[in-house]
């Protein structure tokens, strides 16, 4: 148990909660990118949409307690929960922030979540060296950034042919409408999907805050007060908006119809839905780009700037190491005071 003054934790809680907002901000694009790109609903009300659908996520883990297993993968799964210090905890919440602000100001729809995994393991291989790693946890985490918009996009292509088919006796002007019907529940599953994947990151990191000062005793398990603080944060950050990063996702990847953003986000909110059950911290940036390629694919490969696409997989290769390096920065300022 490390020591901290009660301020003390009160400020890295504080900038927990910071950070959530921040994903919120910078993941907005991800909730919205098929609705905006489609003009099914205006930015604003997207925004709103997402916001109110990134909330909701709070009721669900009061239905389905499961549910919150990405928050033990975070609190303990990557690094030894008893070896994580209060300093551990602030280098992996400013090398997260900063590579969020970076990649924001510059457009580029990168992961948050994998920019608090790199922060954290950055920040305690710093404190403890290697041995302090869970290697499995790490693994399942490093397997999902392939996996996970490699699957979106699959799912994403059958979706839009397995709907072709079914559709395919139906009027252009009545297809149009059912689909941006279906459309808008998908959009708001998927913004259901993502609160509940991403503000279970934060959770994580505050309840392994809250077990290494001695605040929490006993079973390592996320107290209510920080789950609704969490998704509170999340949907706040959502509501504030991602605009340079909404123009990336919502139209230089592909032009999408309502047909292709209803398969893009029903895809991709299978897949979050699935990683949340598992309890792995999944990108939400990874699986919705994924999905937007799958179904911009489905109509035809051309259909795909696949410039772009490739610029933002090369902003997903580097978002680990880069912001590992900064919380290990970090953790090492925290040792000069």
């Amino acid at each position: 148990m490390h020591e901290l003054a009660l301020p003390l934790l009160i400020g890295l809680i504080a900038v927990a909660l910071a950070f959530d907002f921040l994903n919120g901000l910078h993941d907005a694009a991800n909730s919205i990118a098929t609705v905006v790109a489609t003009r099914l609903l205006k930015p604003v009300h997207a925004v709103a949409f997402a916001a109110l659908c990134n909330f909701a996520a709070y009721f669900l883990t009061i239905a389905f307690p499961s549910l919150h297993k990405v928050a033990e993968t975070i609190g303990q799964g990557l690094i030894e929960k008893d070896l994580i210090t209060p300093a551990v905890v602030f280098g992996a919440l400013v090398g997260a922030m900063f590579w969020n602000v970076v990649t924001w100001l510059k457009g580029i729809p990168s992961s948050s979540s994998h920019a608090l995994v790199g922060g954290l393991i950055g920040s305690g291989v710093a404190h403890a060296g290697l041995t302090g790693v869970q290697w499995t946890g790490l693994n399942k985490t490093l397997m999902a950034i392939v996996l996970s918009p490699t699957l979106g996009m699959i799912l994403a292509m059958l979706i839009m042919l397995a709907s072709s088919w079914m559709f395919r006796r139906a009027t252009a002007s009545g297809a149009e409408k059912t689909f941006r019907a279906l459309h808008l529940v998908s959009s708001g599953a998927y913004s259901l999907s993502h609160g509940l994947n991403d503000a279970q990151k934060t959770m994580g990191i505050i309840t392994v805050l809250l077990y290494s000062t001695g605040y929490l005793h006993g079973k390592f398990e996320v107290p209510h007060w920080v789950a609704i603080s969490c998704y509170i944060a999340i949907a706040l950050g959502t509501l504030t908006g991602g605009w340079k990063i909404i123009e990336t996702m919502g139209s230089r990847i592909t032009k999408l119809s309502q047909h292709q953003g209803f398969s893009a986000s029903l895809g991709g909110s299978i897949i979050l839905f699935t990683a949340s059950w598992l309890g792995i911290p999944v990108s939400t940036t990874h699986t919705i780009t994924g999905a937007v390629v799958g179904a911009g694919t489905a109509r035809r490969a051309s259909a795909v700037r696949w410039g772009v696409a490739g610029n933002v997989v090369t902003a997903w290769i580097i978002t680990i190491p880069a912001s590992a390096a900064v919380g290990a920065l970090f953790y090492a300022v925290t040792t000069l005071f």
